[in-house]
């Protein structure tokens, strides 16, 4: 299984950018699938996620500013980021739960990919 993230690079504060995130492999089912973040010097934090069923949970930094969508016939991802600040200048990491056709259950991580917001 793997994960390839799309969408990184330099915007300015107050702009947008949208990240896209595609699961591949031997893929039985895909329990949630979402993004992470790490700045220098701090530990990675959830940015969004999206279950199967549709269900949303979002970092407080980024509410109202974010949506996490979901495409489960393509095992994707998708994260708009509106309103951008300098502080969401991070590594941004694509992550999913995934059960492959053997059953076996597996947290998987994508490579990441740099956000700068920055004038």
């Amino acid at each position: 299984v793997q994960l390839q993230a799309f969408g990184g690079g330099l915007v300015q504060p107050g702009g947008s950018l949208r990240l896209s995130c595609a699961a591949s492999g031997s893929i039985s089912s895909i329990a949630a699938m979402g993004w992470y973040r790490q700045a220098p010097g701090k530990e990675r934090e959830l940015v969004a996620a999206i279950t199967s069923d549709g269900s949303t949970n979002y970092g407080p930094p980024v509410k109202g500013r974010f949506a996490v969508s979901g495409d489960s016939a393509k095992n994707t991802v998708s994260l708009q980021m509106n309103n951008l600040k300098p502080d969401d200048t991070a590594v941004y990491y694509c992550s999913a739960a995934i059960q492959s056709l053997s059953g076996r259950w597996t947290y998987n991580w994508g490579p990441g990919t740099l956000v700068t917001v920055s004038s």
